[in-house]
């Protein structure tokens, strides 16, 4: 079994996270590893793959049911099932369905090794997995990121990133986030409304330093406060002050940042709706957010993207979509709202 246990490691729930979950991929109920791997297994034999089954087995179970139907599938037929769907899909069918046979913290980090392996670095990618990720999943990340590549995040990210920008993203990885409180204090708020504006829009250049820490150690309900009462010391919000001091990765990393902490849900439907909608689909943006958030809020991210934009996700993929890769993106967002 080591192929299985290589691709798919430890199997690990947050539980006890601190962000409710609005998945829109639960568990089957009346779940049979056996019965589907023999449909996965004949799926894949069929002259021409049959690649409506493989869809609707494989988006319709979790991760942990997955990873059952891939040691019913080996224990059946003496192979591999991840090898076996490799060998017999192609495309983005192939791209999503192995991403979905990954753990959502082994799907996060693997896209960040892909992101800073090679030449160049894909900043978008990594700007989007560490400024949106919640301190658990990141803390989950660094762990399954360690045992599938034998390195340390934060060297790697250290490695790849110069300046400010390689000090904001290390302080996130961090961890160092502080657990949200039942118990406001406003005179904190106060302060590190007055911190962030006195280090920024009130004087020449910006303590990025300041604005690093605030934003990398307080809890995500402390700074949505902060972010409103800053309002009273500036002319500006927050991520219009952002615009204004700082440039290039910096810049979009803290407002993607402003933008999960006031609404995470809302910035990924933005996301989805700019790469779906951009000249050339950017695929790889919306392959990224479905697989990694099916299991976590992507029934939230649905509901945000209605009532932004006015129709659902699923009738934005049917249009700017097609044929297989429409079918399993469909199959994770489940129909529409």
């Amino acid at each position: 079994m080591a192929m299985v246990s290589e691709f798919l490691g430890q199997l690990s729930l947050n539980i006890g996270g601190q962000d409710p979950l609005f998945p829109t991929v639960v568990p089957a109920p009346d779940f049979d590893p056996d019965k589907d791997a023999a449909r996965i297994e004949t799926a894949i034999k069929t002259k021409g793959v049959d690649e409506q089954t493989i869809i609707d087995v494989l988006t319709k179970r979790t991760y942990a049911q997955r990873r059952e139907i891939a040691f019913a599938y080996e224990r059946r037929a003496k192979k591999d099932m991840i090898s076996a769907l490799k060998g017999a899909l192609s495309g983005s069918l192939e791209t999503v369905i192995l991403g979905l046979m990954k753990s959502t913290a082994q799907f996060d980090a693997s896209e960040i090794k892909a992101s800073i392996k090679g030449l160049g670095t894909d900043e978008e990618t990594l700007i989007e997995i560490l400024c949106s990720r919640s301190n658990d999943e990141l803390v989950e990340i660094k762990k399954v990121y360690k045992e599938l590549f034998k390195k340390e995040l934060d060297k790697d990210v250290a490695g790849d990133t110069s300046g400010n920008f390689a000090k904001l993203l290390l302080a996130l990885v961090q961890t160092k986030r502080a657990e949200p409180s039942s118990i406001t204090d406003y005179e904190k708020i106060d302060e590190d409304a007055r911190a962030l504006y006195d280090a920024g829009i009130k004087i020449k250049g910006t303590d990025v330093a300041t604005w690093i820490s605030i934003m990398s150690e307080r809890s995500v309900p402390h700074l949505q406060k902060v972010f409103q009462k800053y309002k009273s010391y500036s002319p500006y919000d927050m991520q219009e002050s952002i615009v204004k001091e700082v440039k290039g990765d910096l810049q979009t990393s803290f407002l993607v940042l402003v933008q999960c902490f006031e609404n995470k849900q809302l910035y990924f439907a933005k996301r989805l709706n700019e790469a779906m909608k951009s000249k050339g689909a950017k695929e790889k943006m919306v392959t990224r957010i479905i697989v990694s958030r099916c299991e976590v809020d992507l029934r939230k991210i649905c509901s945000e993207y209605k009532s932004c934009f006015g129709q659902s996700l699923q009738q934005t993929i049917m249009e700017h979509t097609k044929g297989d890769y429409q079918k399993v993106l469909l199959g994770l967002c489940g129909p529409g709202q």
